[in-house]
């Protein structure tokens, strides 16, 4: 399975007879963190790649859906300062906000609020006018009218024929309103026929941000905090960092012509705690590995974290199950999915993954815009220390 990028690689569960031994090893392993000693660690691994200068710095986390296993950091916040990486640093999260506002939306589907079977015009009427481009050239676009309108699935699966982004969205994507972004993508002529193909669309979920604001009457951003990041004790969770969590932001890197150089993140505006900064649902994220966590720990126990119900069996199922239709793209609502597991990545190298057999949450926390030579080895390489340390041992 890929899951941007190849996100689990399957392999069984050990027999039953392994339970005591596994229960036992975790036990001792808990009663060792509590005492201060070493647990199994994971970072160690990566450590290769930060003295080779591949990787400038990197936060990895391992759960279980019912408790964190391991929490390390390795490498640098800051190369040329020598600033080590921090546990709880705040990682620009990118494209592993979508399942968060996909959740969010969700929230609001088991209230009875939204219909992912309803036409999007139903909550944005502006959408009711849509066209598809059936040909084009530099001068001209024939169009015809769709033969469905785009429904709420298809915002949050990829199939709806929105574009990635609107042209407005200059020069970073968060500089406007997310009403007039979310118009200006109305006023586009679909790619295709909704449901008929899948296209990565950050238009799509900022979409489905904006049906959260209108069927809410909240901004998006205020809904997002009381209604997941609260609940869930995401407390570092926040589309614009500010004060210490603005210290903990690790700096960007990209490979030069000397090694790692420090690069701004170029879809965002800067200063990051700027106030007039507007909250982004395909990729606006800032977040620590404990808040990602936290997430999919929810997702995993079909939508309970820590005996609070937070979204329904149902909805946890649409979420993680293929939805992509005629598409077939593996794409369920925010996360790429197989029957294996679930996940998403995001620009500048994050990823997170949730593995079904093993029953295994992983966080891979980075601050890269690309990678130099060996960079595409660093996170098959912790999710295979992972699973060697924590997935041959059932999890409690």
């Amino acid at each position: 399975m890929s899951l941007m990028p190849n996100l689990l690689n399957p392999r069984r569960l050990p027999p039953l007879s392994a339970l005591a031994i596994g229960a036992a090893w975790l036990s001792v392993a808990l009663a060792s963190a509590s005492r201060g000693e070493d647990a199994p660690k994971v970072a160690p691994q990566l450590r290769p790649f930060v003295d080779s200068g591949a990787l400038a710095g990197a936060v990895t986390l391992v759960a279980s859906p019912e408790r964190v296993l391991s929490l390390e950091a390795v490498g640098w916040s800051d190369v040329a300062a020598r600033t080590p990486m921090a546990t709880d640093a705040v990682f620009w999260i990118a494209s592993q906000s979508k399942p968060m506002t996909a959740a969010a939306l969700m929230i609001l589907v088991d209230e009875g609020k939204v219909d992912v079977d309803a036409p999007v015009a139903t909550y944005l009427p502006e959408f009711g006018d849509a066209w598809v481009a059936v040909e084009r050239d530099d001068r001209h676009v024939l169009l015809k009218r769709p033969g469905r309108p785009v429904l709420v699935r298809d915002v949050l699966s990829h199939t709806s024929g929105l574009p990635f982004r609107s042209p407005i969205e200059t020069p970073t994507l968060d500089v406007l309103p997310l009403a007039s972004r979310v118009r200006s993508y109305a006023t586009l002529p679909l790619l295709f026929e909704p449901g008929s193909k899948s296209l990565y669309s950050n238009a799509g979920i900022n979409v489905a941000g904006r049906i959260i604001e209108v069927v809410s009457g909240s901004p998006y951003e205020t809904f997002l905090r009381e209604r997941l990041f609260q609940p869930l004790g995401m407390v570092d969770a926040t589309f614009r960092p500010e004060g210490s969590r603005l210290a903990r932001v690790p700096k960007a890197y990209k490979p030069g012509g000397k090694g790692l150089e420090a690069t701004p993140i170029d879809q965002l505006k800067y200063p990051l705690d700027a106030p007039d900064r507007e909250p982004m649902p395909a990729g606006g994220l800032f977040a620590t590995a404990d808040d990602v966590s936290r997430f999919y720990r929810m997702l995993a126990n079909d939508g309970v974290f820590e005996g609070r119900r937070i979204l329904s069996e149902p909805a946890v199922r649409m979420m993680t199950s293929d939805q992509s239709g005629d598409a077939r793209s593996s794409y369920g609502f925010g996360l790429a999915v197989d029957g294996a597991g679930f996940g998403h990545g995001g620009a500048y190298g994050t990823h997170s993954s949730y593995d079904r057999e093993r029953r295994l949450i992983t966080v891979f926390l980075v601050q890269h815009a690309a990678w130099g030579p060996g960079g595409d080895r660093i996170l098959p390489t912790f999710q295979q220390a992972a699973r060697d340390l924590f997935g041959s041992r059932p999890q409690p």
